[in-house]
């Protein structure tokens, strides 16, 4: 019996239709028939892309869908790649998987705005700190008691500075 690869083929050329025109008619692409035409199934990630194109075409070139299809399932369990049915629990995953998941869930344009907020409110908070403090802040704090003196002519006048009350 032939291959489904080689009753493809000979269907299309038999209704004198192109590769082109099959992916026009069936929207599969044209490497995807040549590589089905071709029994090449490796390019395809997975059997279920191949078992849904393979009963489109079929369809499509008026074959008998059920026997193409048993057939297919023959030829994909001889090959190594699709004999086994795929895993269903996924392999453990590190922590970078976990970040990476994470960070592809996040709405970038909502986090630079909240990131902005945060920036300008550390920035106006800092300002007012710094501000606060300048008008709090005693620059003659921690200098000692010391003489006056005019910084024109010396005139021998000084004013003693003491932290005594004003007379009256």
């Amino acid at each position: 019996m032939a291959t489904i690869a080689e009753q493809l083929r000979t269907a299309r050329e038999a209704q004198n239709l192109t590769v082109h025109q099959i992916a026009d008619i069936t929207k599969i692409r044209t490497d995807h028939l040549r590589a089905l035409e071709e029994g090449n199934f490796d390019v395809f990630v997975a059997p279920v892309y191949i078992r849904g194109f393979v009963r489109t075409y079929a369809g499509r070139l008026k074959l008998n869908v059920p026997e193409v299809m048993a057939a297919l399932e023959g030829e994909l369990s001889q090959t190594e790649r699709f004999s086994e049915p795929p895993r269903l629990s996924t392999p453990p995953r590190g922590v970078l998987d976990f970040l990476m998941l994470q960070l592809s869930r996040v709405n970038w344009r909502v986090a630079a705005i909240a990131l902005a907020v945060v920036v300008a409110v550390a920035v106006l908070a800092s300002i007012f700190l710094i501000w606060r403090h300048q008008r709090t802040h005693d620059p003659l704090r921690g200098l000692k008691p010391a003489v006056y003196q005019s910084q024109g002519k010396d005139t021998g006048e000084k004013l003693p500075l003491t932290n005594s009350p004003p007379r009256r």
